[in-house]
């Protein structure tokens, strides 16, 4: 039983302190869980503990996150290809030789990037709206992230900046998710994000990222092209109402994945604050099927 306990652990990472929540066997196969924005590694804690009795589960909180270092937007450059830089060197400082991939919002290009540099690293990908398709990019959710990537102006960073604000980060927890499972909403997960995502230098921070989110664009012929010739096993458990990434950009993965399993929730963005235990149950499943114990 000790070892489906969550342990928080921190290594020191090129200079940086990286936080990260670890359960499970030392020797199992190894799932590392890349969260999105706003939030953190916190938003696994009803998942780790699902899996963490056949499969050693680590998820960091991606640098200027969490609690991981906040170096400032002037100390370091935030950019996609840096913080998978930084997961890159993560991995290999914890000597993760294989692993299976959990991607969601901003855990999906830098896991993916992760995937292109390292592709003889990765078991399998389980996306849980975590996007590589311009199929699923929402229209009227990317309307001022797109407007910020083409003129970073003080009216297009303002525009963005009020999804880092309590009622943006409560709107993407709360947002389509129907009412019989509105109840399962703890809104503990939005005032934590809401409270990291006010500390000093955290708009530079945001704004920085959010500006860059164009770099991702450019790589999904990338991502799509490895997806084609790797064929790596592919998971989508998607939130089906969710307005950022919308479920054509799950249904896009059989384009280049044929073989893709994808299932299509009755919730939202969040899908692990309602969906938990089924995302844990189709999880075992596949893993089972594709990633067999050493």
């Amino acid at each position: 039983m000790s070892e489906q306990r969550i342990h928080h652990r921190t290594v020191t990472i090129n200079g940086h302190e990286i936080f990260y929540r670890e359960a499970g066997p030392a020797d199992a196969p190894v799932l590392l869980l890349l969260h999105g924005f706003p939030t953190s590694s916190y938003m696994f804690r009803d998942l780790i503990p699902r899996l963490a009795d056949r499969y050693r589960v680590i998820a960091p909180d991606h640098l200027g996150f969490g609690h991981s270092a906040t170096p400032s937007a002037k100390d370091f450059p935030y950019t996609f290809a840096e913080l998978a830089a930084l997961t890159a060197d993560f991995t290999t400082h914890l000597d993760l030789t294989h692993f299976a991939l959990y991607i969601q919002d901003y855990g999906a290009p830098i896991g993916l990037r992760l995937a292109l540099a390292h592709p003889e690293r990765i078991t399998a990908i389980i996306t849980q709206n975590g996007n590589a398709y311009t199929e699923g990019l929402g229209q009227d959710a990317w309307a001022p992230v797109r407007a910020l990537i083409a003129d970073r102006t003080p009216e297009t960073e303002a525009a963005v900046s009020r999804i880092s604000t309590l009622d943006g980060i409560k709107w993407q927890y709360t947002n389509g998710v129907p009412p019989q499972y509105a109840p399962l909403l703890d809104p503990d997960a939005w005032h934590h994000d809401a409270a990291l995502m006010s500390r000093e230098g955290q708009r530079e921070i945001q704004l920085d990222l959010i500006a860059d989110y164009g770099s991702n664009f450019e790589l999904y012929p990338a991502f799509q092209e490895y997806f084609r010739t790797s064929q790596i096993p592919l998971l989508a458990t998607w939130g089906a109402h969710d307005e950022v990434f919308i479920p054509a950009g799950a249904e896009a993965f059989r384009q280049d994945l044929p073989e893709a399993e994808i299932h299509l929730l009755p919730t939202g963005h969040f899908a692990l604050e309602t969906h938990a235990p089924e995302i844990a149950s189709l999880i075992r499943d596949f893993l089972a099927r594709h990633v067999p114990k050493p």
